[in-house]
Parts: structure tokens; sequence; C-alpha cells
């Protein structure tokens, strides 16, 4: 697959993973108010009965074979969700976000012990850049506890979703999988919330613009946009640019004054965009300049 046909799939996950970053303050504020495993479900549920109102004829186009992958997809997915915000219960959210980051590391040894993929240096180069550019972002100490493996385990989680996904999707079908995908995790959440007779509405107007924020742009938005980037791009070039995540979250703090401007913020962000360079900028740079060497030889 040409660089030239990859450039709109990463500005689109570079798009998601800013979108995502954003909404940090906003759900920091949200489960202070309400369960998390509430704030999940309604936050899934809304965006699965929003994607099924616009996609159910694409639905329907999947067929078996597509429904089972996009619930199988789904549930990977929602499970990660639940156990990252399980192990948030006991760590630090820095901590946290290293941790779920480590999805750029599983995710290369996924697709090599999954499907055979052979990674080049550069990849391998890449996935220790965005590692220390998390490190550096999230990290100030780690002590492994049970949150930590909580969180570990919901970041081989979305290794897998990633993986699979990118083995899966396919540019037409990207809204029916996306659709499905939702309702999976919906539903996973759903089951989270019965042990406590089933999920609590948000309590307030600014509550549920927050909630239908995330799950309809956020949520529904990003699912489908990450669905249709990954029919376009390596399962491993998708999960180092979602790495620029922790950037975004990092840069809306510091925009929206809860977060002081540190070198670690900048050093880590510095190593996370060399990361996508090496594994996007630079290919395109090299066939181009490959393209003009021809044009001068011709």
């Amino acid at each position: 697959m040409s660089s030239r046909n990859t450039l709109l799939p990463t500005l689109g996950l570079v798009t998601m993973t800013a979108v995502w970053g954003s909404t940090f303050v906003l759900i920091k504020d949200v489960v202070a108010r309400m369960p998390v495993a509430d704030f999940l479900a309604v936050r899934f549920a809304v965006a699965a009965l929003a994607m099924l109102a616009l996609f159910p004829r694409h639905v329907w186009r999947l067929g078996r074979a597509g429904l089972a992958r996009g619930l199988a997809l789904g549930a990977i997915y929602g499970c990660g969700q639940l156990l990252q915000t399980w192990g948030l219960a006991l760590i630090s959210p820095s901590v946290s976000g290293f941790a779920t980051g480590m999805y750029v590391v599983f995710t290369p040894i996924l697709a090599t012990a999954l499907f055979r993929q052979r990674m080049s240096g550069v990849v391998w180069i890449a996935v220790a850049l965005a590692t220390a550019g998390l490190a550096l972002l999230s990290l100030k100490g780690l002590s492994v506890d049970a949150g930590v493996w909580l969180t570990l385990a919901s970041a081989a989680l979305y290794a897998l979703h990633i993986v699979l996904l990118g083995q899966w999707s396919r540019a037409g079908e990207a809204f029916g999988l996306s659709a499905v995908q939702m309702v999976a995790i919906a539903v996973v959440c759903l089951f989270a919330t019965l042990p406590h007779g089933g999920p609590v509405q948000p309590l307030d107007r600014a509550a549920w613009l927050a909630v239908l924020y995330m799950a309809l742009i956020a949520g529904a938005g990003a699912m489908l946009m990450q669905t249709w980037a990954q029919a376009h791009m390596p399962a491993t070039r998708a999960a180092i640019v979602m790495t620029t995540e922790p950037v975004f979250a990092a840069a809306f703090a510091v925009a929206l004054g809860s977060d002081a401007l540190t070198w670690r913020m900048l050093a880590g962000g510095a190593l996370v965009l060399g990361a996508m360079y090496l594994v996007e900028l630079m290919p395109r740079r090299s066939a181009a300049l490959a393209a003009e060497a021809v044009h001068h030889e011709v």
C-alpha cells in the first residue's frame, strides 16, 4: 500500500486521537458524579442507538460473518474499557495513561504471533520511541500493583482489537462494522452495571451534554474513523499514530489551565511525534525523493 494512500487515514486517526485527548477533563468531571460503569453504559448505549438509526442497511449488509466479527471486536473493546476504568480506580491517572499506551508494544507482538506479520527495524525503533515518550508524558514513579496489571490487561485487549480490526475491516463495511461494535460495547458495559441494579443516568444538563459529546463524537465518530482508517493501513502503524492521544491530552490540559507545561511534556511529546514521523512521514518523504530522482534521470 503506497504512502500516499495512507495519508488521509493517518490524518483521520490523528483527528480521532485529538478528540479522545479532549475528553479527559470531561470524563474526570462526570465520573466524579456518577459510577464509572454507569457512565460507560450510558455513553455507549447512546452511541449504539445513534449508529443503528443512521446505518441500519449497512449493518444488514454485513451478513453473519460480518456481524460475528463486529460483535467480537466490540466485546474485546468493551472489556478493555472496563478493565482500564477499574484499574484507574486503583492507580494514578498518569500511570494509567502509560500502562494503557503500552498497546503500542503489544500490537506488533500480537500481529507477529497471530498473523506472522513481519515488522521492519524502523517499526521497532518507532515502538521504542513511542514507549519512551509515553513514559516521559505519564510516569513519575511506577509501582506494579493490581491496578497496573488490570490496565496492562486492557492495553493487551486494545492491541488485540487493533490487530483484528486491521485484518477484518473493509472500507465499504466501515459504517456497519462500527455500529455492530458499538452495540457490543454497550452490552458489555450494561452487564457491568447489573450488580447494582442497572445504569444511573447523568444527573444534570452539563453531565448529559458531556456524555452526548463523548457518545456521538468521541464514541461513535471515533470508532467509525478508526474502522475506516484501519482498512487502509497496517495495525502496528495505526497503533503508533494513536499514541498521540496523551500528547493531545496534555495539550488540552495546558490550554484549559488544569496543568502546567513542563519539559517532560515537551520531550515526551517530541518522542511520540518522532515515532509517528518514522512510520508515516519518512516513508512518504523517501518515496517523494525517489520519484523526483527518477524524474531528473528521465
